[in-house]
């Protein structure tokens, strides 16, 4: 029994500079709650004083003659120093009491699955909201890549997805339903999830049978069925971002139903996104059907919004390029006075980059948006993978994008060197860190804001 006493008091010590220190949270400045309560509270006796007013002053003279007569009562009986500390503690507890039940109230309306503060919930969700707006334009798995890191450091973010996708799910939907590619969306809205929820698992679900279903994600299947309820795919991506409750938003690039094409040095014109990669050949050129597709408004105008605008990772002529077939997004992003960075690639792609260095990335981009220059700054992995690592991408043709260091000065841009990778151990699977390349961005931006 002892023990236990002891317990709880060592319990009760240890929780209560902690819950002093919660209380004192909601002091901070910028959360905008004290001029509220401030403005509430004049508001009650600005009320209490006109009705009084209004029933000339009965009320309030019955109400002081009551008091008057209750503290005189007091006081006689009751020694003040005795009746005074009370009534103090009273109305301390009292408005303790008050203030915790409302805020446990607010605290289970609002993250009813959650067990940490609510304040602490406050504070983070202004810092997201006071972060820099980013806009990051790419496709496949490189972009959601990316924004799974960046929204740690914003809630300002506006994805920019590619529609060229014409393989798998997306392109099964495609041609059967006509609806724009959908998959690229989908990875995206996940990535800018709140939390990557049971919801967000279910979003991202792929069927393994059922005739018809095999190879669809639920995700694919969702959206479908929203842009043919609300009448295009933006609609339904809006509605699905509630869904997910998504920091920030994700858009098509366009929505025209654009086809990729590319010219290759042997003199063939490949055309589809996903037959490019298996021509095995070296691309020349790459254009969309039809030619010059008209952006989606709002891309423009985050892009003028923008402090920080993204390029890339993903795969160069049938992720990253794509967006920039749209003239107006190119020419949106060569005026914007934004940061403008480019995450190169680590690994070389078979069919699509052989033998890249990072300077022969960045000249395709240039040529793609008609030999201007569209960003400043590159962002470069610092360390080669492991052997391992090397000796399985060699086997499928794949090598490291080498730093051609001098041709990417001549270029003037400047290059950001980082250790952005992360290996798996077990398949010695090269990817990008989402977190450690969203620190690494966030160190360029917070430095020049």
């Amino acid at each position: 029994m002892k023990h236990t006493i002891r317990d709880l008091k060592r319990v009760s010590r240890s929780r209560t500079p902690y819950r002093a220190k919660q209380w004192f949270k909601w002091l901070s400045p910028g959360l905008s709650l004290k001029r509220w309560l401030v403005v509430s509270a004049t508001g009650m006796v600005l009320a209490l004083l006109g009705i009084a007013i209004w029933t000339r002053l009965t009320p309030v003279y019955y109400l002081l003659q009551f008091v008057e007569v209750a503290l005189t009562t007091i006081a006689t009986r009751i020694p003040n120093y005795i009746s005074g500390p009370l009534v103090v503690i009273s109305g301390i507890l009292l408005l303790l009491w008050g203030q915790t039940r409302t805020m446990g109230s607010i605290h289970d309306a609002l993250k009813p699955e959650d067990n940490g503060e609510l304040i602490d919930a406050l504070m983070e969700r202004r810092r997201l909201h006071r972060g820099p707006h980013l806009v990051a334009l790419g496709g496949g798995t490189g972009l959601s890549t990316l924004l799974r890191g960046l929204k740690t450091y914003s809630a300002n973010i506006t994805a920019v997805v590619t529609v060229a996708d014409d393989g798998g799910s997306s392109g099964r939907l495609r041609r059967e339903i006509g609806v724009l590619p959908p998959g690229d969306i989908r990875n995206c809205l996940a990535a800018l999830g709140d939390e990557e929820t049971l919801l967000a698992e279910l979003f991202q679900y792929r069927f393994q049978a059922g005739t018809g279903l095999s190879g669809h994600s639920f995700g694919n299947l969702f959206l479908a069925a929203m842009a043919d309820i609300t009448g295009d795919l933006e609609q339904a991506v809006v509605a699905s971002s509630q869904v997910l409750a998504v920091r920030g938003e994700v858009l098509p690039a366009t929505l025209t139903d654009v086809t990729l094409w590319a010219e290759l040095a042997d003199g063939r014109r490949i055309q589809g996104e996903s037959s490019i990669t298996k021509a095995r050949g070296k691309i020349m050129r790459v254009g969309c059907l039809p030619e010059n597709p008209p952006p989606l408004p709002r891309v423009i105008e985050a892009i003028a919004q923008a402090e920080v605008i993204v390029i890339g990772p993903g795969s160069l002529y049938t992720s990253v390029i794509p967006n920039l077939l749209v003239p107006d997004i190119a020419e949106a992003i060569a005026h914007s006075s934004a940061q403008r960075i480019y995450v190169c690639n680590i690994m070389t792609e078979p069919g699509e980059t052989d033998g890249y260095t990072v300077s022969d990335h960045i000249l395709a981009i240039d040529r793609a948006c008609g030999d201007r220059r569209l960003f400043d700054a590159v962002v470069v992995q610092k360390t080669k993978p492991s052997a391992r690592a090397l000796i399985r991408y060699a086997q499928k043709q794949s090598h490291p994008v080498d730093l051609d260091l001098d041709v990417v000065e001549r270029l003037e841009r400047e290059v950001i060197l980082a250790n952005i990778m992360s290996e798996d151990p077990q398949s010695a699977m090269v990817r990008h860190d989402s977190l450690k390349l969203a620190r690494t961005l966030a160190q360029q931006f917070s430095g020049k804001r």
